[in-house]
């Protein structure tokens, strides 16, 4: 668990009581169980608890609460994911309902009223409210945002922009790479740039990290986007929102990762390898270039092709088809 204080990023506008609440939410509840009336100071998710938060449940699969604490207040559209001892709502529109919620809460940079102020120094633009160690070298026409901590001995080069991050120790950041920008997060039913789901969370990068140029790097919807210690990143990378990586990582150029999933750690990762969403990787697995992996793969696995399997299994195929079309 990686612990942030998220209005260091994300001023708050407001403080709400659950019955504030439910007010703004009139037209889209359809049940509600309001045990106390406390006020909501953060959100959660059902694996990081927070006191005085908000939890939605988006899909059954994230339930994995026993008695939950009195002073959260749980949001869904199902109401086979809740019971008479929790705090909650259901709604008809969950995504609908956490854009509202969270807009009118946070401040984040995809909304209107997001407020930074920056100082030009040494050719960048850092933030008054981010901390950069004085052994850390920013290079030139750099953006360094509210809330971001920088370590010692960090090297970031020309055109970075680091937002809503968290970078430890002896991390390299190459040219042109952006770091904490705005997940892909919306709902298929309502598209726009006015609608997207505020993302709220943070990336953090751990000890000796490096990452090449022109990457992107997705911060966390609610919690974080991890990258784990002594892991390599070449150029051209995106890495999407929620993704845990952890050490020892190599990831080789033009690769995407989709939100939500986790790599183990002393994982390989060929060039143009395209990973989905919310699935694992073992540890010490190895994908070869240009793979497209669709499902969990196992530790200690060496995968290939499209969608990706076993490399054996692979080359056999290869071959079989070759001699199959003459």
């Amino acid at each position: 668990m990686i612990d942030f204080n998220r209005e260091e990023f994300f001023p708050i506008k407001k403080n709400f009581l659950i019955s504030e609440l439910s007010n703004i939410l009139n037209k889209i509840t359809i049940k509600q169980n309001i045990l106390n009336d406390f006020k909501i100071q953060d959100i959660s998710t059902p694996l990081i608890l927070k006191n005085n938060s908000i939890v939605f449940l988006f899909s059954k699969h994230n339930i994995k609460i026993i008695n939950p604490r009195k002073n959260i207040l749980f949001i869904t559209t199902h109401e086979d994911f809740i019971n008479d001892q929790m705090n909650y709502i259901i709604v008809n529109d969950i995504n609908q309902t956490y854009n509202i919620i969270l807009n009118s809460i946070f401040c984040h940079d995809d909304s209107e009223d997001y407020h930074d102020e920056f100082e030009f120094i040494n050719g960048s633009h850092i933030s008054k409210f981010c901390y950069i160690d004085h052994e850390s070298k920013i290079g030139k026409n750099c953006l360094i945002g509210r809330g971001v901590r920088i370590g010692k001995n960090c090297i970031i080069k020309n055109n970075v922009v680091i937002k809503n991050s968290i970078i430890k120790e002896n991390v390299t950041i190459c040219d042109n790479t952006t770091i904490g920008s705005t997940g892909f997060g919306f709902s298929l039913k309502n598209l726009g740039s006015n609608n997207i789901n505020p993302q709220v969370g943070i990336v953090y990068i751990d000890n000796y990290v490096h990452i090449g140029s022109n990457c992107s790097i997705d911060r966390g919807k609610i919690d974080v986007t991890y990258i784990g210690k002594n892991t390599m990143i070449d150029n051209l990378v995106h890495i999407a929102h929620n993704v845990i990586i952890g050490n020892n990582v190599v990831i080789a150029g033009q690769t995407g990762i989709a939100g939500s999933t986790k790599l183990g750690d002393n994982v390989i990762v060929g060039g143009q390898v395209g990973i989905t969403g919310h699935i694992n990787v073992g540890n010490n697995v190895i994908i070869s270039a240009k793979s497209g992996v669709t499902k969990n793969i196992k530790e200690s696995s060496v995968v290939a092709g499209f969608p990706a399997i076993d490399i054996k299994l692979w080359k056999k195929k290869i071959i079989k088809e070759k001699y199959k079309n003459k």
